[in-house]
């Protein structure tokens, strides 16, 4: 086999299909399914299958997540020669599901034109997808559907099965286009009208309430966010904008980034009492970021622990509410197995690590119950059920993506965002430091995103607040059990018919 064949048609699946510099077109994420598709069935071992696709699959992965290097070397002080494998080694966790999938796809293959065979790899990425949102505190960066985001009418039915379920149907249809024969490609038509079939037919609600939200992108260098000589101007650029926002809008509600308070707002000092008395003279609730911490109780704890925050405040400026972020950044807010890797620091700055927050309910004000997904907590469907679950009619994500540069990773970041939007019927409010901020539907559309390292005001005049919950939703542990059952099942079945026809 030669196989710089697939691995080029990954390569090219895998970079186009996602979002990237030079051009994204989402139906190009067929090619790597297909890519894997055809390595495991060149295999002539489970072992060589795990190779092929680990091989194949590797060098798109790493070139799409080529950014990061970028906050590894900026602001992690590691030099380029030491950052640039950081997407190689992520990469490679990414390629080494790939070669499981790889090793499924040669345990049925004597009945690979099957179309049991078919839907049964579908399950089968779903069911690896799922685990690798968990696994090893969880990664879920570029599944598969997170490719189609640009094209919201393909998403509908992630409010029936998720994301992961979206997934698997894309492995689907390149199972069918790769090795169908006349008939089977058949197959192709109703997999796609099943695709397009819930976003056409579905007519938007009328919603129960509407909100009007301002946001400001303060487009605050990251090199400079943590200055404590650059704290007064950072406040005073977000107090300008809120300002001239509230002026011309005259919204229910202004949205700050993620930490867009560079300072302990919880302590007493001018720049907590400038904040108070800007949100007052604004007479608007303000949602901001921030960092805190608190006192551990428990023996031999440190002195202090670190808080990811997002504050609530009232129009007079007083403090209603607060979330602290539960999932943490593995290597950005805490260092894993930390005790045995001191010479591995985090890149946010501060002595102390971060802790997860357990006050998680969701945000009230006024008619907007909020739910909070604090920056890379957007990307796992579980946290913005857990949300939902709660009572939240809105979802907000505030974000820093600024640690990224110019490139692509906020864009995919933003993407992930689109499905959990589907998944949960909740429009989402996606407040960043330096873009991409952006309202998304419940549809999935996106409503005024702004550029990239600009200073903006986003705003929207009727955000939808909704209380309707999918498909997805109420069986949302069901069906995620059901993608790792029926994989089981099926690989089993296949295989035993294998067996026989061949015995």
């Amino acid at each position: 086999m030669n196989r710089f064949g697939p691995m080029g048609m990954a390569f090219i699946g895998t970079w186009f299909g996602f979002a990237n510099p030079l051009l994204h077109f989402p139906m190009a994420i067929l090619l790597l399914p297909a890519a894997l598709i055809l390595s495991a069935l060149w295999a002539k071992s489970h072992a060589q299958a795990f190779k092929n696709g680990f091989q194949t699959a590797l060098p798109g992965y790493a070139a799409s997540l080529y950014w990061l290097a970028i906050p590894v070397h900026d602001h992690g002080g590691l030099p380029w020669v030491l950052a640039l494998p950081c997407p190689v080694l992520v990469g490679a966790l990414l390629a080494a599901y790939a070669g499981v999938f790889c090793m499924g796809v040669h345990l049925i293959k004597p009945q690979i034109f099957q179309p049991l065979a078919m839907l049964t790899l579908g399950l089968l990425w779903a069911s690896l997808e799922l685990v690798r949102n968990h696994f090893l505190t969880g990664f879920s960066w570029l599944p598969l559907a997170q490719a189609l985001a640009p094209w919201p009418t393909t998403l509908g039915l992630a409010a029936w099965v998720g994301g992961f379920g979206i997934s698997g149907l894309i492995v689907c249809v390149s199972h069918s286009l790769l090795i169908g024969n006349s008939a089977a490609r058949m197959a192709i038509l109703p997999l796609i009208g099943l695709c397009l079939l819930p976003g056409l037919t579905s007519s938007p609600r009328n919603p129960e309430a509407t909100a009007s939200v301002s946001m400001i992108q303060g487009n605050i260098d990251q090199g400079l966010k943590w200055d404590v000589g650059m704290q007064a101007d950072i406040l005073k650029t977000y107090l300008d904008l809120s300002f001239k926002a509230v002026a011309e809008n005259a919204p229910d509600l202004v949205v700050w980034p993620e930490t867009a308070m560079p300072f302990y707002f919880q302590d007493p000092s001018d720049l907590t009492t400038n904040m108070r008395l800007g949100v007052a003279r604004m007479q608007v609730p303000v949602l901001a970021g921030a960092p805190a911490y608190s006192i551990p109780m428990e023996p031999d704890a440190p002195p202090y622990v670190l808080h990811n925050r997002a504050y609530l405040l009232g129009a007079n400026g007083e403090p209603l509410a607060a979330y602290d972020k539960e999932h943490l950044v593995p290597f950005g807010e805490y260092v894993p197995l930390g005790k045995w890797l001191p010479f591995i620091t985090k890149l946010v700055p501060g002595q102390f690590e971060f802790r997860p927050g357990r006050n998680t309910e969701p945000l009230q004000s006024g008619p907007l119950a909020m739910g909070l997904l604090i920056c890379y907590e957007a990307i796992f469907p579980e946290l913005a059920q857990k949300q939902v679950e709660r009572g939240a009619n809105v979802l907000v994500n505030i974000s820093n993506d600024a640690w990224f540069g110019h490139s692509s990773a906020p864009w995919q970041h933003l993407h992930l965002s689109v499905l959990r939007a589907v998944e949960q019927n909740r429009a989402i409010i996606r407040s960043t430091n330096s873009g991409v901020s952006a309202f998304i539907g419940p549809d999935g559309s996106l409503r005024g995103p702004t550029t990239l390292f600009s200073t903006s005001i986003a705003h929207d005049p009727a955000i939808p607040l909704l209380t309707e919950k999918t498909f997805y939703h109420e069986h949302f542990y069901l069906i995620h059990m059901a993608f790792p059952i029926l994989t089981i099942a099926f690989l089993w079945m296949l295989w035993r018919t294998g067996l026989k026809i061949h015995t």
